[in-house]
């Protein structure tokens, strides 16, 4: 079951492409591109104040941007998602604090126990954390130094494991970032290409041909400026709640060392 789940995390971002794309085709295509914003059928004159027709006539980088853009809300629902799951049940703090408090009382069964109610990402360290300082405290063989650092590399190695699955896909709204911005200036540079060109067109301006070129270039720009502007603030909003997380976890890992470190010393 665990090689499935894992085979499933593997491809989940390859599936996510694919169908945004697909949901983004669709959007451009039979949407926008509908031929009741237009008042021909081949699409090339917009209905006054069409803001479809428009996005439409941003050309073909407009389905691509919109790609990205769908990417973010996906991963980010995805992150919401995986990151309440972390946090577990009740808030992170009091439950943080009450561990330290139950260690204080040397009372590593209630600390246990609160691991077992919140159920999450610092919870597990936590519990592991705890099952090693117990079996520190029956150890007659290790040193006191020794047992100190045993406890230690036990919360940094389930740290190790849990922050990985917390930090999963956040490189693909990271990457999205500026490239939303470039997909964006591409249109632009494209869009003004058409421009100059519809300008230059029998030395005189062909003002179907330079309104699309305006139309592509303002789009694009516009659609990819948001898209940017989105995953920057999902990237930095996840970063932050992981940070939290980290400096909990160290927080109580620090507890559970230095209250073995001092009632044992």
């Amino acid at each position: 079951m665990q090689k499935k789940n894992n085979s499933l995390a593997a491809f989940f971002p390859l599936i996510v492409i694919l169908a945004c794309f697909a949901v983004s085709y669709c959007i451009f295509e039979f949407y926008l591109g509908n031929s009741a914003n237009f008042v021909d059928a081949e699409r090339e004159h917009p209905k006054s104040g069409s803001i479809l027709a428009i996005m439409f006539k941003g050309g073909f980088l407009v389905p691509i941007i919109l790609t990205m853009l769908l990417m973010v809300l996906v991963f980010s629902v995805e992150r919401i998602l995986t990151l309440m799951k972390a946090k577990g049940k009740g808030n992170v703090v009091n439950f943080v604090r009450q561990v330290q408090y139950h260690l204080t009382e040397n009372n590593i069964d209630a600390a246990e126990a609160e691991c077992d109610k919140q159920k999450g990402s610092v919870a597990n360290v936590i519990k592991n954390g705890l099952r090693k300082y117990r079996e520190m405290m029956n150890n007659k063989e290790l040193t006191h130094e020794q047992k100190v650092l045993a406890i230690q590399k036990e919360i940094e190695e389930t740290t190790a494991l849990e922050l990985p699955m917390l930090q999963q896909n956040l490189p693909f709204i990271a990457t999205i970032a500026p490239l939303g911005t470039l997909a964006g200036l591409i249109g632009t540079v494209f869009g003004m290409i058409r421009s100059f060109a519809a300008m230059g067109t029998s030395g005189a301006a062909d003002s179907v041909a330079l309104s699309v070129g305006i139309s592509e270039a303002l789009v694009n720009t516009a659609t990819g400026i948001i898209t940017s502007a989105l995953a920057i603030i999902a990237y930095n909003f996840f970063s932050h709640q992981i940070d939290s997380l980290t400096y909990m976890i160290d927080e109580a890992g620090y507890s559970i060392t230095n209250t073995f470190d001092s009632r044992f010393n």
